[in-house]
């Protein structure tokens, strides 16, 4: 470890791991109330068991950025964090707002009550005082890693984390603008959503993958910042606009329909940009690192983030075909393996690189590692094919032939099993990562990386 303060995304690597467990045991009890619809209901209604696994894979996610930002742009900008103390007050607020939104939700806490209840609304349920804490949070992250970044060596990669950070901070803040009229409320919520998975965290993903793969491959900088500034072209002018495929029906005039099919469509060449970018790099390196995992992870990020993101998004993202999938399994086949492909593998692969730096020990436990990343994925791409199956039959029974949507659910059943066995092999290869990073065989002197 070359600079002391990089021992703070230790913290952030750790709270992340353990929300990533809790938001995959979610995961697959919510794939269980599929085949039994019944299971625990009065204990965890199904709306509340999504909600905690959706909310706590964006929470993980988070924190799993926080803590690359706060391992990579000391060795980027060649000096310490500004302030470690901040960053763990940081943390500190982040997961007090996380417990007080989960149990104000689970236990429907303060109902009704504008500043201490839940909204209700998706992916932004959150109480009023949990916003303003995530607000205070991030002024306090953004503080710090800027301050850094402007005492120090600027570069390509720390620039696009720094434009993907702030551009995800400050679109959090329409989660504020509560309309009372749906279609406008919906107009502005995607500013959130969307904005944050295809467009800032893009930013966010590409800057960290450049940064590993420059560790990882020892290919010269000025070749990995020219691809990087490629990606971060093609993603915003693709993704801003692209926004354009959440508007086709929720009231906004008909030239949305237009405009998000033709940059929704675009979407795909930043995600090819990258898994080539990434193959290329490794084809080019001349260093022969270690960490044959974390190596495995970014390519595995790129890739399966291009067939996620990218080709099942192109699937359905025409407004000819959206018209008859919108809300359908198909959109869960195409939201697991893309947030898996794109934002869960490249936490993982920082993660991987970074933990036996941070511990001051060799990478240990990489095949165990390597396990963990088949299984993952391997299990996620199951889910994702029996989706897209189950989603088509969907499609033509419910959408063309107009049966009822409960007949429809119960000629799935074959296809929820199959998606709740692929879950299970997440899970499992989720505890072997865990696994594989927090127990010691090995301890050594060097810190080099």
């Amino acid at each position: 470890m070359k600079y002391k303060t990089q021992k703070v995304a230790y913290a952030y690597f750790l709270a992340a791991m353990a929300v990533f467990a809790v938001q995959v045991l979610g995961g697959l009890w919510a794939g269980w109330i599929y085949v039994q619809p019944n299971f625990l209901s009065e204990i965890a209604p199904f709306n509340i068991v999504r909600m905690i696994h959706t909310n706590s894979l964006i929470i993980w996610l988070l924190l799993g950025f926080f803590g690359a930002a706060y391992f990579l742009i000391p060795e980027e900008s060649e000096r310490e964090i500004q302030s470690p103390l901040l960053a763990y007050i940081q943390l500190g607020i982040l997961l007090l707002g996380t417990a007080g939104a989960v149990l104000t939700y689970a236990f429907d806490l303060f109902h009704g009550n504008w500043f201490l209840g839940m909204e209700g609304r998706e992916f932004i349920e959150q109480p009023v005082w949990v916003k303003l804490g995530i607000v205070v949070a991030s002024l306090i992250f953004l503080y710090n890693i800027s301050v850094t970044v402007l005492k120090g060596r600027k570069t390509a990669i720390t620039n696009v984390l720094l434009l993907g950070l702030w551009g995800l901070v400050l679109l959090f803040l329409f989660s504020f603008y509560n309309p009372s009229n749906l279609s406008l409320d919906k107009m502005f919520w995607w500013y959130i959503v969307h904005l944050w998975v295809e467009g800032t965290w893009e930013l966010v993903m590409a800057s960290i993958l450049a940064f590993l793969l420059l560790k990882l491959t020892g290919v010269d900088r000025e070749v990995i910042e020219k691809w990087l500034y490629v990606i971060v072209a093609t993603a915003l002018f693709s993704g801003i606009l692209g926004t354009g495929h959440h508007y086709y029906w929720i009231g906004t005039p008909g030239y949305w329909q237009w405009v998000g099919s033709i940059f929704s469509a675009l979407e795909v060449i930043p995600f090819f940009a990258m898994m080539s970018f990434s193959f290329v790099m490794v084809w080019k390196g001349k260093r022969d690192h270690p960490n044959k995992a974390a190596l495995l992870w970014s390519l595995g990020a790129a890739t399966v983030a291009f067939f996620g993101a990218g080709v099942w998004g192109f699937l359905h993202t025409l407004h000819g075909v959206n018209y008859y999938t919108h809300g359908t399994q198909i959109t869960a086949a195409h939201g697991h393996l893309a947030f898996f492909g794109a934002y869960v593998s490249v936490n993982l692969a920082i993660i991987t690189y970074a933990m036996p730096i941070l511990r001051g020990r060799d990478p240990y436990n990489q095949v165990m590692n390597m396990v963990s990343f088949w299984l993952m994925t391997g299990g996620m791409t199951f889910m994702t094919f029996v989706l897209t199956f189950a989603g088509t039959i969907q499609t033509h029974m419910q959408r063309v032939l107009g049966e009822d949507f409960m007949v429809v659910a119960e000629s799935l059943q074959l296809f929820y099993i199959m998606r709740w066995g692929s879950g299970l092999a997440v899970v499992i290869g989720a505890i072997l990562f865990v696994y594989a990073q927090l127990v010691v065989h090995k301890e050594i002197i060097s810190t080099d990386d």
